[in-house]
């Protein structure tokens, strides 16, 4: 275990997440596996140790300030293009009783992930490498989780027909954000509406490095239309409005 890690990452989580011993090693685990896959493979351009604790692992678990129950309930999760990780494993390492579902289209990270998991010897952590439009699709997986996340980038038209198929009435879907939403905003509500939902609440807050990020709950409010999520690929090509 380094120090300097351990010094940083308590620091930099007070009031948001309070980690043991093992936690805190855990996520100096993830940190020292994902630099070294880095070197081989394309997952994070954030690679200084200071910057990953707060780009990926503050930014990741800062979720607790708009969804606190994430925290206090054993709920099933879903992250949905999540590339290195960010922000299931870091929820997961925090929050041992949830189950998580991690989706990726690219195997490489999948492999990536398979090692994270097994060497931080975590349970109940699913990976599968694929598109969410065609998991949205499949009966295992639509409408059975209580919560869908996902930094993917993405506009939130797009992100909402791969996520909200995912989530079960009365479930969330939280996408983070980073810039300004106004227009973002604007052109997603419609989309939101379209697949049984809608808009709760937006959470804005800085980083500890001042970056300003925005969390913005949508609530399930009914069973979603069989169209959707539409084919691979139009969603992003052809965004709902």
């Amino acid at each position: 275990m380094d120090k300097q890690f351990e010094i940083w990452i308590k620091q930099e989580l007070e009031g948001i997440a309070e980690l043991s011993d093992q936690q805190v090693n855990q996520f100096f685990q993830y940190y020292e596996i994902l630099i070294q896959w880095n070197q081989v493979m394309n997952l994070t351009a954030i690679t200084e140790m200071h910057d990953v604790v707060i780009k990926h692992f503050v930014d990741s678990l800062a979720l607790v300030k708009a969804f606190p129950e994430i925290g206090q309930e054993e709920l099933t999760l879903i992250d949905v293009g999540t590339g290195a990780g960010f922000p299931g494993l870091p929820l997961k390492i925090a929050y041992p009783q949830l189950k998580v579902t991690l989706l990726d289209s690219l195997n490489k990270r999948i492999k990536f992930l398979e090692e994270v998991v097994r060497s931080l010897g975590l349970e109940q952590v699913e990976l599968i490498h694929g598109r969410a439009e065609d998991f949205g699709r499949d009966k295992t997986y639509r409408e059975k989780f209580d919560i869908c996340v996902s930094r993917a980038v993405a506009n939130l038209s797009t992100l909402s027909e791969y996520c909200i198929p995912f989530v079960k009435i009365g479930g969330c879907f939280i996408p983070y954000k980073s810039g300004k939403l106004e227009e973002e905003l604007t052109g997603g509500k419609g989309a939101v509406k379209k697949l049984g939902s809608e808009l709760e609440k937006i959470e804005t807050f800085c980083l500890p490095n001042k970056d300003e990020r925005s969390l913005v709950v949508i609530r399930k409010k009914k069973a979603l239309d069989k169209k959707y999520p539409r084919k691979a690929g139009i969603p992003s090509r052809e965004p709902l409005s």
